[in-house]
């Protein structure tokens, strides 16, 4: 059985593989507000503009831009982890979701 790292260089070998395009361009277009951002989630701060946080609360939206750059032709789909670290998710009060972020946005 040919294992994942295998059949990624094979096919880099012998075709260019295309990236998606960024998710926050493409969140930006969902016009979305503080709560479509904030979700069920009890945060102290405003999350308007916290796209990584959308992959918790609105996976939908993410999923659907993931396809829709699949669909377009992309080879390799990135996450949506921009900014899923502790020192973004600190200006938002978020830093507790770091881990939960990131493995959310990679499943």
């Amino acid at each position: 059985m040919i294992g994942a790292r295998e059949a990624f260089t094979a096919r880099a070998a012998k075709q260019i593989l295309v990236f998606d395009g960024g998710y926050g361009t493409a969140i930006q277009d969902y016009k979305l507000q503080e709560a479509d951002y904030r979700g069920s989630l009890e945060l102290t701060k405003d999350q308007k503009g916290n796209n990584d946080l959308l992959s918790l609360t609105r996976p939908d939206i993410v999923r659907e831009i993931t396809d829709a750059y699949l669909a377009a032709g992309s080879d390799i789909a990135c996450t949506n982890t921009f900014n899923a670290n502790k020192i973004s998710q600190g200006d938002y009060g978020a830093e507790h979701l770091v881990r939960e972020l990131n493995i959310a946005s990679a499943t």
